[in-house]
């Protein structure tokens, strides 16, 4: 008889990232049903089901729906970690990392509606680098886009009045960080050479390095640095070999889901395993 341990931890996150993939951590109170037939997309207030729920594996090119109880069906098989990503109108974008055997599972989803305040910057994947890395790069089998470069923009308007609440800028989901200590914890096998960290920049000033691949990865935006009425921009720069002495050698990564929130969303997170 499988065993089911939910635990409850809360995440406080500012230049501290998510736990490794390989954990099965899952944004918004995510639980395993070995029970059910189907994955479910619920509500996480009412835990009422969600239809119409638009469910995405983008390095498979999968893509389907929930239906009128919120079940969905996922692929069985995977060869590999990648992102599983739900997005639903008036709720926050919803990804995490799927392990190699995560299409066995049967998963419930549990999603927060969006706050009035929230700016969806982007909800596409997204690869940056230079479509040139090893077959022991974290995530280098899951990689099915070409890179658009080292360097990922996008200008966002945020208006005055929200401006004197705190803001964080939310990842949904990244893989393939290949930092000494991505590699320190498994999750790649790189064994001569890592990388620098990719560089979250807002309006030009750095607020953030991301260290290891994950879920949720939520970083403080300085009020300071946040241009109310206006274009505000966000910079994702990929890190660099640092072994490499010939030529620069980018660090290939994805991500997809970026956010922002403002001050009093719920902290809490749920993973089980």
């Amino acid at each position: 008889m499988m065993k089911k341990t939910i635990l409850i931890i809360t995440f406080i996150i500012f230049n501290m990232f998510a736990l490794p993939s390989y954990s099965m951590v899952m944004q918004g109170g995510v639980a395993e049903d070995y029970q059910q037939k189907y994955n479910t997309v619920i509500d996480k207030k009412t835990n009422n089901p969600i239809s119409g729920a638009k469910i995405e594996i983008p390095q498979y090119g999968y893509k389907t729906y929930t239906d009128s109880n919120g079940k969905f069906a996922i692929p069985s098989g995977l060869d590999g970690t990648s992102i599983l990503s739900v997005q639903k109108d008036n709720y926050k974008p919803f990804s995490f990392t799927l392990s190699q055997n995560g299409g066995s599972k049967h998963l419930t989803l549990a999603i927060d509606k969006s706050d009035k305040f929230d700016v969806n910057v982007d909800s596409q994947i997204c690869h940056l680098g230079d479509n040139n890395y090893s077959e022991y790069s974290a995530n280098a089998s899951q990689f099915r886009l070409n890179s658009v470069g080292p360097i990922y923009r996008k200008s966002i308007f945020i208006p005055q009045y929200v401006t004197t609440r705190q803001a964080y800028l939310v990842i949904g989901s990244i893989i393939g960080v290949d930092t000494a200590l991505a590699r320190s914890i498994g999750q790649n096998h790189i064994t001569n050479a890592f990388a620098s960290p990719p560089c979250i920049y807002f309006n030009g000033q750095k607020i953030a390095e991301i260290k290891i691949n994950g879920d949720h990865q939520r970083i403080k935006i300085p009020n300071s640095l946040i241009r109310g009425n206006q274009k505000n921009e966000i910079k994702i720069t990929a890190g660099v070999n640092l072994q490499q002495t010939s030529s620069i050698d980018y660090d290939d990564i994805e991500f997809m889901n970026i956010n922002i929130e403002w001050d009093g969303v719920n902290m809490l997170q749920k993973f089980s395993y």
